[in-house]
């Protein structure tokens, strides 16, 4: 059952939905662009923390604007490539609390990989193909 907007919006900021949309859920984290939706989730996330940083360095400490803007940037882009760098076990962790087995939606995404591959091979690497 897909939810509606708010909630959406609200999973998106981090928020976790009700059991009953637990199919969206892993279907969001198994689709092809799983990812991507991973990486706006987190920057969604970082985002309040840096902008309140950066506005703790002005108005706090009278850091200057583009210095402020320059830590709080940094800081953004450090969060967000800390998040990405755990996409696969968080998904995972997030997948559990919905019920699934650990690694449930990497088994999903790693099985529509080995498929993606053997269309390729077949497509790509037939014998007048040189290969």
């Amino acid at each position: 059952m897909k939810p509606g907007l708010p909630l959406r919006v609200w999973y998106l900021l981090g928020g976790r939905l009700p059991q009953h949309h637990r199919e969206w859920v892993f279907q969001q984290a198994t689709k092809p662009s799983w990812l991507l939706w991973f990486g706006m989730r987190m920057f969604l996330q970082v985002l309040p923390l840096t902008i309140a940083i950066t506005l703790a360095l002005v108005l706090g400490l009278g850091s200057p604007w583009p210095l402020a803007v320059a830590c709080g940037s940094l800081g953004l882009i450090v969060g967000v490539y800390f998040g990405v760098s755990y996409a696969i076990e968080s998904t995972d962790h997030r997948m559990t609390k919905y019920g699934y087995p650990r690694g449930a939606a990497a088994e999903v995404r790693r099985a529509r990989t080995e498929r993606d591959q053997e269309r390729y091979r077949a497509v790509w690497r037939t014998p007048e193909n040189g290969s």
